[in-house]
């Protein structure tokens, strides 16, 4: 990818409105950043926003992408070969990471491992044991940096092996505070990725799109001592969406960081005490033989209408997107539900819903679903 290209894809990247699913769509519909950003204010216009989405400028945009490579990082756009490939081939994929680290990891099998911030000693040193036997078989650990459990993961991984970190901030931003030395130490000897632009604090909200990126990474995911409403439940539902494969600990039935865990294995995961029961069960790789490319995209994203040789001009009129607009709520539905319902072309539902998109009255969800926001479309 040339410098002008990069620039004008984290420039679409950063857009506001435009997220991981509305900016791969952008893109198969407009053939390239450029067009697709020329095409924003007229799509907010046809979608009821008066005012154009906010646009980072080329010189922003190139400010953030010196900075980061004066980290010792670099960015990786979601059609590149120097991304990773596993995640590739989530629907909701990041369109762009920073990322600090040794890129030829991602041609290694991963696993991950995740847990309670709140983890006990007995969980914290299983964690890490797996870890470091995960990592002296071959593969690549991947954790959330967080504290308990996958910090245990990235300790028992540096010692046999190395690890990936997917942070919920900008990679400036490490969290919690006291793990800044074990992400440096995991930047210098496996890697660390971040969606978020430097500077970005993490918060609630940015966690689950962290946990989507830790489960998309790996073949599997190890969850050790997890409450039933935790954020590694979160991981474990991402990783059984994207088709991996769940193995989870045992622990009392008394110690409320082990009631999702146990859950988890009366679902179905995988009982996992020692490495074998990883290994036993671990598939080659999700969708064998897929490089994760655009044409090789998930089949409700290859099936969008929009694609390079598209009609970028087809629209809805304001009674077609009233239509739409009315059969949505703030549950997601499946396209194809709505498409069954509103007496309109598929082409024309799609191109009205990325209007909608845009211009922030409704969502697109993983699974070909999208769901209407709640509250009124900005002026």
């Amino acid at each position: 990818m040339t410098p002008p290209d990069a620039l004008e894809r984290l420039r679409l990247a950063r857009s506001e409105g435009v997220g991981p699913i509305a900016y791969r769509r952008l893109i198969r519909r407009y053939g390239s950043a450029s067009a697709a950003l020329d095409a924003l204010p007229r799509l907010a216009r046809a979608g009821g926003r008066g005012a154009a989405p906010r646009v980072p400028s080329a010189r922003a945009v190139a400010r953030e992408i010196e900075a980061v490579a004066a980290r010792g990082a670099r960015h990786l756009f979601l059609d590149t070969e120097d991304y990773p490939p596993l995640l590739a081939l989530l629907e909701d994929a990041p369109p762009v990471l920073a990322f600090a680290g040794d890129p030829d990891l991602f041609a290694r099998p991963a696993v991950a491992i995740v847990g309670a911030r709140n983890a006990s000693l007995n969980g914290r040193r299983i964690a890490a044991e797996l870890a470091e036997a995960l990592a002296g078989a071959g593969y690549v650990v991947v954790s959330g940096l967080a504290r308990g459990i996958d910090a245990a993961a990235h300790e028992g991984a540096l010692r046999a092996g190395t690890t990936l970190a997917a942070i919920a901030g900008g990679l400036d931003r490490p969290y919690p505070p006291e793990n800044a030395a074990l992400q440096a130490r995991i930047s210098a000897a496996g890697g660390v990725f971040a969606e978020a632009p430097l500077g970005t604090a993490p918060q609630a909200r940015h966690f689950p799109r962290r946990n989507r990126i830790i489960a998309g990474l790996a073949l599997g995911c190890v969850v050790v001592e997890a409450a039933m409403r935790s954020g590694s439940l979160i991981t474990a539902r991402l990783a059984i969406e994207a088709g991996r494969e769940i193995f989870a600990t045992p622990g009392s039935p008394r110690d409320p960081r082990c009631q999702g865990s146990n859950h988890l294995i009366r679902q179905g995961a995988h009982l996992t005490e020692t490495l074998a029961d990883i290994l036993d069960h671990l598939p080659p790789s999700p969708g064998a033989g897929r490089a994760g490319r655009w044409d090789e995209a998930p089949a409700s994203i290859a099936a969008f209408p929009e694609a390079p040789d598209a009609d970028p001009e087809l629209a809805a009129d304001d009674q077609g997107r009233a239509s739409i607009l009315a059969l949505l709520g703030p549950a997601p539905i499946a396209v194809d539900d709505l498409l069954r319902y509103c007496q309109l072309s598929p082409a024309v539902v799609m191109a009205a819903l990325l209007e909608l998109e845009i211009a922030g009255r409704v969502e697109t969800l993983p699974g070909n679903r999208v769901a209407l926001i709640a509250g009124p479309a900005e002026p």
